[in-house]
């Protein structure tokens, strides 16, 4: 019995990043924070999107720990990540 092969094409997946770099006080960070020398950078609104990562100091972040809303990210940990840690929000849309 032959088995059945089916071809498809892949999924189209874009992918938005932010990166920021802490200022050593703030728990939000808009688009306007991010690093100048990448240029411009966007935080798509989270519902236009399929899912998000976020990276504070190279460690992938559990999701209770942030927020994303159109343009900004609210971290919600006790910690504020001393300055000249990198901040980096990827976001998947498939």
């Amino acid at each position: 019995m032959a088995k059945k092969v089916c071809n498809r094409p892949p999924r189209k997946v874009e992918v938005f990043e932010f990166y920021a770099i802490s200022d050593g006080c703030s728990r939000i960070y808009k688009e306007n924070d991010g690093v100048n020398e990448i240029g411009k950078q966007q935080i798509p609104d989270p519902m236009k999107v399929s899912y998000n990562n976020l990276f504070i100091n190279g460690v992938l972040q559990p999701k209770e720990m942030y927020e994303v809303e159109k343009g900004e990210i609210r971290l919600k940990s006790e910690d504020i990540p001393i300055i000249g840690v990198p901040i980096m929000l990827q976001m998947f849309k498939f």
